[in-house]
């Protein structure tokens, strides 16, 4: 018998696998969102008209307060953590989400002298996780770590005081950073909005029908020359 009639299951499995892996990259969040931003149409804000859809890039300005990511400490208009615990079972191990949370404040995006605000219905985000902490086996949480496990009705030791296999990661919108966005445009008043009368008419990026908002802060989406 040849090689590949004695081997067909093994290679069917590494295709099949395979398969699954270039299916996760192409049709993951991650790169739906970069993809069809990267591929947009790049207009600033201040030559938006109303009814048009195309992406923007703009700096991140808070209207209000600002919050303070949990595990890194930054200001910041947005930021999204997610603490997973490795467990076992038998043989086999999986990392478990165990603190899974997302605050925003209110915030514009800024290009010039005009801005926009982002209509995060039907929105499609792609926010870098920038901040990686874990503790584990010779690696004791830090305080900041601790803290925030216990808030969230968790701690870094099991019963037997050895540490647990916890990572964390965390990702935020600073103020000033950029951002792209992609959706369909409309000029609205600031007033009606909520925001301050300062901003005047601030141009809301929406979901035309049937379709998302796309925003990213990844550095391949928000290169001016495209």
């Amino acid at each position: 018998m040849d090689f590949l009639s004695e081997n067909w299951f093994l290679i069917l499995m590494v295709a099949v696998i395979a398969a699954v892996i270039i299916g996760y990259n192409y049709y993951s969040t991650k790169a739906v969102v970069k993809r069809k931003l990267k591929n947009a149409k790049l207009k600033s804000v201040h030559e938006f008209k109303s009814g048009q859809t195309a992406k923007i890039i703009g700096s991140v300005e808070c209207t209000g307060g600002v919050l303070t990511a949990p595990l890194s400490g930054r200001e910041c208009a947005y930021y999204y953590v997610i603490v997973e615990q490795k467990v076992s079972s038998g043989k086999s191990s999986r990392w478990k989400t165990i603190i899974e949370k997302e605050y925003s404040a209110d915030f514009v995006l800024r290009d010039g002298q005009k801005c926009a605000y982002i209509d995060n219905t039907n929105l499609k985000s792609y926010i870098v996780h920038d901040r990686q902490y874990s503790s584990g086996f010779m690696e004791d949480a830090t305080d900041t770590l601790e803290a925030y496990l216990n808030e969230n009705g968790h701690n870094s030791e099991n019963y037997f005081g050895f540490n647990k296999s916890i990572r964390y990661s965390e990702a935020v919108l600073e103020p000033g950073e950029a951002v792209a966005v992609f959706g369909h445009g409309t000029w609205q008043a600031a007033t009606a909005l909520g925001l301050p009368a300062h901003y005047d008419n601030v141009l809301v990026i929406s979901a035309a029908q049937g379709r998302n908002v796309y925003l990213s802060d990844d550095s391949d989406t928000v290169t001016l020359a495209q």
